[in-house]
């Protein structure tokens, strides 16, 4: 009798440690991960590569941690991302909950530190020539990616990161090709898109089309940016793309809400002009807006 009593009351601490080991676990999530980009809206550089070494993510106690099952490092050609097209990162475990922000530790050369010996980020030009992507702010400290989404319990969620290679990369009065990465981070299932034809371009002009939140456009985005700060026209920009020759445009990974388009006209890939402004476009979850432009009516 006595050696029952003393085995039951193991017994039941073991089931209770089990117990809450299995609670425990089922605090997980998966969040699965690409990549998504924006592109250049002028010449001269044919392809733009990073090399993602880490990725990290910001946990709701104000603390990074390091996504251990990534496999990296990985080389990813940005133009190659453009309209939709994504790479995939992988797919990571975390606790169930809200997160904020996504880094990237890139393989780049530092600004200011001298000739790269084997960079990891590069661009390469319309003659073929490679030339380096400096960081002015140092590889240690990586490059955040903002945008809430939730991980669920024993579920997923499957996120976007949009790197806007249009407002990241900027070349210097030196002649270098300096990496200012922004990237924001959207929920696949919670974005739409808005796509549509163009009519009536001028002869021997490009458009470049820009996404706005409604109501966000300043007229004097379209201003000459400051060249010591390198900064981009139309920075407040939520995306673009260039109009492509079929006469289409196409702006993925939208969040829901209400957007103004702003069409521009280029010449050789050089800002010319404010064409109009389209206002108040309705992007649904996981929708397509269609919604034709006529140059001759903006």
């Amino acid at each position: 009798m006595k050696k029952i009593l003393i085995l039951l009351p193991a017994a039941l601490i073991m089931l209770l440690a089990y117990t809450g080991c299995e609670k425990e676990d089922e605090n997980k999530g998966m969040m699965n991960l690409s990549m998504t980009d924006a592109p250049l809206d002028s010449d001269g550089i044919e392809e733009v590569y990073i090399t993602v070494s880490e990725i990290h993510y910001h946990t709701p106690d104000n603390n990074w941690q390091v996504f251990e099952e990534f496999e990296g490092p990985k080389k990813i050609e940005l133009l190659e991302l453009v309209r939709g097209e994504t790479e995939f990162l992988g797919s990571f475990e975390m606790e169930a909950g809200r997160y904020t922000q996504i880094r990237f530790m890139l393989d780049a050369p530092e600004f200011g530190g001298g000739p790269p010996t084997n960079p990891g980020c590069y661009v390469v030009l319309e003659d073929g020539s490679e030339e380096s992507l400096f960081v002015p702010s140092g590889w240690q400290t990586g490059y955040k990616a903002v945008g809430a989404f939730e991980v669920p319990v024993n579920g997923s969620v499957d996120v976007t990161a949009d790197f806007d290679v249009r407002r990241s990369v900027r070349e210097s009065g030196a002649g270098r090709y300096i990496l200012k990465p922004t990237i924001r981070l959207v929920v696949d299932d919670q974005a739409g898109k808005i796509t549509g034809g163009v009519s009536n371009i001028p002869e021997g002009k490009g458009i470049v089309i820009y996404a706005y939140e409604d109501g966000t456009y300043e007229p004097s985005e379209a201003d000459d940016p400051d060249p010591d700060e390198m900064e981009t026209r139309f920075p407040n920009a939520v995306s673009s793309d260039k109009v492509c020759e079929n006469n289409s445009y196409h702006l993925a990974f939208l969040a829901s809400g209400l957007y103004d388009l702003v069409v521009v006209a280029t010449e050789d890939g050089e800002f010319e002009e404010v064409l109009g402004i389209v206002e108040e476009i309705e992007v649904e979850s996981r929708k397509n807006t269609s919604h034709p432009i006529d140059i001759e009516q903006l």
